[in-house]
């Protein structure tokens, strides 16, 4: 599913929004169970993007197993791992163009596809699943100095707990620090039955002994005590600009880089990106 229902911003949406809360309502009430099977297909299952970047040369394809399948991972470079986690719906090719940028600077950038996305196995994602895939990862690793996220992928990576992140500096590209409020304000103007939404994130919560409600990744980004440097695109439509402005005044640790007009997506592979991963390697240098 499109990206656009869990992290679109914009306060209107369509005429469409009627039919699909009448439509959706309705199925529930006639069919719950054929309802909820096809609300978790539609809700949880991501669109796997077409490849957009060339791979660069001396790029590795390998495999990891996971608790939610095999993962398949990218690897270049020599030294020190930068491991980079993408977001929902996207793949590691984004991640091109900055591999290639770490790996000149003397390090091992590490990208791999999350469950349900690019080349990994899995239909499903959602952050429980997309934690316990960075976790397979980092056990994979002896060791690991930094991390990368985008999007989805950063809320991923303030969530998950494995000791080779926890002290280790991150660089977030265009981040969902309020994701739960984005998730469900956006799937409630969206018309889609709340009602049926929630019984997916309570069947996905107690399949995974993960309460929803524990998602917060501002908080976790401000019990954290390693430097976090944050570039976000201040038009982005998909990720609020304002809580990582936010994030960057109420905490020390934090350094906002802005962009304009770079969305986000293609802020990615921003010279400001580029330029902040120079600056956050320096911390591990």
């Amino acid at each position: 599913m499109s990206e656009k229902i869990y992290f679109n911003t914009a306060q209107r949406f369509n005429w469409r929004r009627g039919l699909v809360n009448v439509t959706t309502r309705l199925h529930h009430s006639l069919a719950p169970r054929h309802a909820k099977k096809m609300a978790k297909k539609l809700l949880l299952t991501p669109v796997r993007m077409k490849a957009k970047n060339q791979p660069p040369v001396g790029l590795i394809k390998s495999h990891v197993q996971s608790p939610e399948g095999q993962l398949t991972t990218f690897r270049l470079g020599t030294g020190p791992v930068w491991v980079l986690t993408h977001g929902w719906s996207g793949s590691s090719n984004q991640f091109y163009p900055l591999m290639e940028h770490i790996a000149s600077l003397g390090f091992t950038a590490l990208a791999y596809d999350h469950p349900g996305h690019g080349e990994s196995e899995g239909a499903l994602g959602h952050i429980p699943a997309f934690v316990r895939g960075l976790e397979a990862i980092l056990d994979s690793e002896n060791e690991v100095v930094g991390l990368v996220g985008h999007s989805m992928g950063n809320a991923t990576a303030l969530e998950c707990r494995h000791a080779k992140i926890v002290s280790c500096p991150m660089l977030l590209i265009a981040p969902v620090l309020d994701y739960l409020d984005n998730l469900f304000s956006t799937v409630a103007r969206s018309g889609y039955s709340m009602r049926l939404f929630e019984e997916v994130v309570n069947e996905v919560q107690d399949e995974y002994r993960y309460p929803i409600q524990s998602i917060d990744p501002y908080k976790k980004l401000k019990h954290r005590e390693s430097q976090t440097i944050i570039v976000h695109d201040e038009g982005d439509k998909f990720a609020r600009y304002s809580v990582s402005q936010k994030a960057s005044q109420e905490m020390d640790n934090v350094t906002l880089i802005t962009t304009q007009n770079q969305g986000h997506g293609r802020v990615m592979t921003s010279p400001e990106v580029m330029h902040a991963f120079d600056q956050i390697a320096r911390l591990v240098s």
